[in-house]
């Protein structure tokens, strides 16, 4: 009796051990920032993008715009200053409705080689629809972003009213 009482013990233990290291590695995958890389299409640059300002404080503060800013052309990222004023400019007036958005919708409307554009409409916290242009552009350049699809400009939103 007293052997099975104790492989019992070491069985329980070594599932809670599993348990618990399970746990952490989902964590730490859910935590992980995707890298683009030249197997990412454009669509999915947009969604991998809109899915990280959709949940931006998750798993991490601003884990969501900092999302986006790993998918910014090096041109956009000229435009945009530095991450800490890319944070902020996402958080002001102009940008502010991508952030925990409730639903989005991304339909392509042009494309050639190089170059993508997708009307995204994003349904805000507030309840209200906002349309934007997003334009994906394939880095030709020497160096570790050759051929990946990155992120060159968004447009101002225009706001399509209430939800309700």
């Amino acid at each position: 009796m007293k052997k099975f009482i104790k492989y019992s013990l070491y069985g329980i233990i070594y599932l809670i051990i599993i348990y618990f290291l399970a746990i952490m590695f989902i964590v730490t995958a859910k935590a992980d920032i995707v890298s683009p890389n030249s197997g990412i299409e454009p669509y999915q640059v947009v969604k991998i993008q809109l899915r990280g300002l959709m949940n931006n404080d998750d798993p991490s503060a601003d884990y969501g715009i900092k999302q986006t800013w790993e998918f910014a052309h090096p041109s956009n990222k000229k435009y945009t200053g530095p991450l800490p004023k890319f944070i902020k400019m996402i958080k002001g007036e102009g940008y502010k409705m991508l952030l925990n958005h409730i639903d989005n919708e991304i339909v392509e409307v042009f494309k050639s080689n190089s170059q993508y554009g997708f009307a995204v409409t994003i349904l805000g916290k507030d309840k209200n629809y906002y349309k934007f242009q997003w334009i994906v552009e394939k880095y030709l350049q020497e160096g570790p972003l050759k051929d990946c699809w990155l992120t060159t400009s968004v447009s101002n939103p225009i706001s399509l009213g209430s939800s309700i």
